[in-house]
């Protein structure tokens, strides 16, 4: 509880979906492959924003601790994922899907 307050945490609830985009957004703006539940600090993040009270400075950083991997939970990864894409195995043919 000490570090909670002496670090002005927060709690505040997001929902199953907002979990999910935070899911996809640290899949497609970082390249964090986590598993969903560890997404919730962000989904807080994002949803709430950072509060500053009034007469203190903005953090410099913020720190967001993800616990799991995503291969702890392959079928959210599976469902959410867009469809395979078939390529031969060649650095060629990967470029060509990748980049037009």
């Amino acid at each position: 509880m000490a570090a909670f307050t002496g670090s002005r945490g927060r709690v505040a609830a997001v929902s199953d979906e907002q979990i999910l985009d935070a899911y996809r957004f640290l899949a497609a703006e970082e390249g964090v492959f986590c598993e969903p539940a560890s997404a919730a600090s962000v989904a807080g993040l994002l949803t709430h924003g950072l509060p500053v009270p009034e007469g203190t400075a903005a953090p410099e950083s913020v720190v967001c601790v993800l616990t799991g991997h995503g291969l702890k939970d392959p079928d959210t990864a599976l469902g959410k994922a867009p469809a395979v894409i078939g390529c031969e195995p060649t650095t060629a043919a990967v470029e060509k899907i990748v980049f037009g």
